[in-house]
């Protein structure tokens, strides 16, 4: 062997007594096979093998299997963005004729999605009151094929009755998924209470440290699963194992990060309720909408909530923004960083809703020090005047 063979071809080293707590970080396009025969059938090989490094790495099958289990599901599938997987259940189960009923209350892009991709292509859409429960039956269509949900809601954090929704969804034939990215099943298991899709933007509490994106979607049913990677296929749709990686580290301290910020939000959120700067919507408040299906459905509480600015207070908004110290501004959430958002439902609510006049201050609490917090939202708002 020459030396320009010898530069590439690895030698083979053994693993005897090695042992690490840490994933290993498989990175590969090409897959090799040991033989003509292996690779003439690698088509044959059924889904959690490897063909092609777009389909996923043993890096990746940890992470799938990390998430059914904490999913109480069969199957997980992963891919690029939250967003993306929200796009892949519905292209995966939705054709032309079909209608898909959409949360009012859900991630804004899935609206666009259901205006700007599926009604092109002759998918109907219409959105349904967050917290109808057994009241979807009412606006449910014979040709509903999906039921889409989010709990609680963007922004404005209502919780949904999903056992009830389940309940008539599945005698009526109609399939159920749920963004489930606040609560993580850590605090909520949808597949438990008979949604059939269990999404999760894993750039927020599985990754923990906003450098990342990465959504995933659990399931019990292994058709459902297929349609979900036949879907991925066509599409082209991979993950970076680098950014596997990083979920997988993320997710050995998120249940302590989930439990310090859960708790600080509940106290946090009480304490601005009692100064009235706003209405304050938090499950864990018995004041936030659906208060009392949280208390029955969830284990906890995360650590983002809602203020609803007054009307007199938004001509101060910038001001008061620009003097917070430790709380950053910024979109997304779910990170060690405390953020806030200035928020408007106005847009992309398509129902009347009491809020959709106001800028709803998005509050995301970190793991700072909850002192400096405190005092860091005392200064915000006493410069809002409340």
């Amino acid at each position: 062997m020459r030396d320009a063979t010898k530069s590439v071809h690895h030698p083979k080293i053994g693993e005897e007594g090695y042992a690490a707590l840490g994933v290993p970080t498989h990175r590969a396009s090409t897959i090799v096979f040991p033989d003509a025969e292996a690779y003439a059938t690698r088509s044959q090989r059924d889904l959690d093998g490897y063909s092609y490094g777009l389909h996923g790495t043993p890096t990746q099958r940890v992470l799938e299997a990390q998430l059914t289990a904490l999913e109480n599901g069969l199957k997980t599938v992963i891919l690029p963005s939250g967003q993306a997987a929200i796009a892949v259940v519905m292209l995966s189960c939705l054709k032309p004729g079909d209608h898909v009923l959409v949360a009012d209350n859900a991630y804004p892009p899935v609206i666009g999605l259901c205006r700007n991709f599926l009604e092109p292509r002759g998918i109907a859409w219409s959105v349904f009151e967050p917290g109808i429960g057994a009241g979807i039956e009412d606006v449910v269509r014979d040709n509903t094929r999906l039921i889409w949900m989010e709990s609680p809601g963007s922004t404005t954090m209502e919780i949904e009755d999903v056992p009830a929704v389940t309940a008539i969804a599945k005698r009526r034939g109609i399939l159920t998924g749920i963004d489930n990215t606040w609560a993580t099943p850590l605090l909520f298991k949808p597949l438990d209470h008979g949604v059939d899709f269990s999404m999760q933007a894993l750039t927020k509490y599985p990754g923990g440290h906003s450098d990342l994106l990465m959504g995933s979607v659990s399931v019990n049913d292994l058709d459902l699963r297929k349609a979900l990677r036949d879907t991925m296929r066509m599409l082209g749709f991979g993950v970076s194992p680098d950014a596997v990686q990083l979920v997988l580290r993320g997710m050995e301290t998120m249940a302590v990060r989930l439990a310090h910020v859960g708790r600080v939000a509940g106290e946090i959120a009480v304490e601005l309720e009692s100064r009235d700067v706003g209405p304050v919507l938090f499950p864990a408040l018995a004041s936030s909408p659906g208060h009392a299906i949280w208390k029955r459905d969830f284990a906890g509480a995360s650590g983002l909530f809602s203020v609803v600015l007054p009307a007199a207070h938004e001509a101060r908004l910038d001001a008061a923004l620009n003097g917070l110290r430790y709380f950053a501004i910024g979109a997304s959430w779910g990170g060690t960083r405390s953020l806030i958002a200035p928020m408007s439902v106005k847009t992309s609510r398509q129902m009347p809703h009491p809020h959709k006049d106001r800028i709803i201050l998005r509050v995301n609490i970190g793991v700072e020090d909850p002192s400096d917090l405190r005092e860091d939202l005392d200064g915000f708002f006493t410069a809002l005047g409340g």
